[in-house]
């Protein structure tokens, strides 16, 4: 891992939590991701499950945690069972965790070989009467591959089909909404690096140069600052390219005159950041452009400061797209009887600004969490207005993050450019180095 390491109380105080909400007598069961193939004889690099990671601080393969609170042997009320190394492993792939370092990641004491599981879990399971097991449901979730949690759960039934299986997702996502101080500092670390990024992106863009070099000064700057790396794939989208929400080609020249947007956010500890900007490629907004973006950054505003404790995301959603609803008419393209004669069911605003204001955020970019749910201290999320303008080349999305506490929300990305004099201001001073 390229991150610094992250005291274990975090890990500690998450499965604390998790086992106050399980029935009396439960074990739960949470497996590693699979190490996914590529081609040949190559694997895409190796990507935490979230929920194994939040509750253990584990970031390998092959790795599964159990916890047993009710265990009457308090050495199994916490196990993690990990692959096990030998020289071999160690010169073709290199450093796996020992079980001392395991435990010094996670601060859960009795570490176990894989070798070791079927046996271990076949003596708690004879004490044991309900069993949590894990699933991705994140409501964005899609797949026609099964997930190694969902062949787990499948095989586990088999072979013990008379325990009663409770859902463990419902009850990790109910404790991952809520960002501890801990997770807000790495998100945070998250923003700041993709604050840098940004940075370097203003000193680096003029006409003629290629999306994939802008992206390229991003991974940059990311991994010199202990990144993982991207926390999705990145949006560098020059002209009309930028009507395309998720237009992740970034192989077109950036032309004088143009706008480019860039949607990108760094990845830290497994904490995802997201940024939004759309700059002028040549360093200077036309004012049709200025008039857009300002269009987007006052809603953004208004968007921010209704973040807030006791709303829902989707009452918020109905009061931002009133406020875009009426920026949209400033702009001329259309007209409030137009809105009037509108079809309720296919509002006009759509066409311009067809997405949604937020989503969740936290160890995955798109976090687990429902827009139905209020909205409680901890909860970090985007806010990404946009205005799209097909038949003007016109494509602008403004992002941060945003943490909501009781007190009112907080810009986790304020110290990153965004205003229009800002960008133009910083773009001119490298323009003239």
């Amino acid at each position: 891992m390229k991150y610094l390491p992250i005291n274990q109380k975090l890990f500690v105080k998450n499965r604390e939590r998790f086992c106050k909400l399980i029935k009396p007598n439960s074990l739960a069961i949470f497996n590693s991701n699979d190490e996914m193939p590529r081609n040949g004889d190559q694997n895409f690099l190796f990507h935490q499950n979230s929920d194994l990671f939040y509750l253990s601080g584990i970031d390998q393969e092959q790795s599964i945690l159990v916890v047993y609170p009710d265990s009457i042997r308090q050495e199994y009320r916490e196990i993690l069972f990990l692959r096990e190394t030998n020289e071999h492993i160690a010169v073709w792939e290199g450093h796996k965790y020992t079980k001392e370092e395991a435990t010094i990641t996670s601060g859960v004491k009795t570490v176990l070989w894989l070798d070791s599981f079927e046996t271990v879990m076949k003596d708690l399971m004879s004490n044991v009467e309900y069993v949590y097991l894990n699933n991705n449901e994140n409501i964005r979730y899609m797949s026609v591959v099964p997930s190694r949690d969902l062949r787990f759960a499948q095989e586990w039934k088999t072979k013990y089909p008379f325990h009663k299986y409770e859902r463990a997702a419902p009850l990790v996502t109910k404790l991952r909404v809520i960002k501890s101080v801990e997770e807000v500092e790495l998100i945070q670390e998250a923003c700041n690096i993709t604050g840098k990024a940004f940075d370097r992106v203003l000193r680096f863009t003029k006409p003629n140069v290629m999306e994939y070099e802008i992206e390229a000064e991003i991974i940059h700057e990311f991994i010199r600052n202990r990144a993982n790396g991207h926390s999705y794939n990145p949006i560098i989208a020059s002209g009309s390219s930028a009507c395309i929400l998720h237009y992740v080609k970034n192989n077109k020249v950036c032309k004088d005159g143009d706008l480019v947007l860039l949607d990108f956010g760094a990845e830290y500890a497994n904490y995802a950041g997201d940024l939004t900007r759309t700059i002028p490629v040549n360093g200077k907004f036309t004012q049709r452009q200025k008039d857009v973006y300002n269009a987007v950054f006052r809603v953004m505003k208004f968007a921010i400061n209704k973040l807030v404790v006791g709303t829902t995301i989707d009452t918020y959603q109905i009061e931002v797209c009133r406020t875009m609803e009426q920026e949209l008419i400033g702009l001329g393209l259309f007209t409030t009887e137009d809105v009037k004669k509108q079809n309720p069911k296919a509002p006009l605003f759509k066409k311009y600004y067809p997405h949604g204001a937020s989503h969740f955020m936290g160890l995955d970019v798109h976090d687990v969490g429902s827009k139905q749910e209020f909205l409680q201290d901890g909860m970090v999320f985007s806010c990404e207005p946009g205005i799209y303008i097909p038949e003007e080349g016109i494509g602008i999305r403004i992002e941060n993050d945003i943490l909501v506490t009781k007190n009112g929300s907080i810009d986790l990305m304020k110290h990153i450019p965004v205003e229009v004099d800002e960008i133009e201001a910083i773009m001119a001073k490298y323009k003239n180095c």
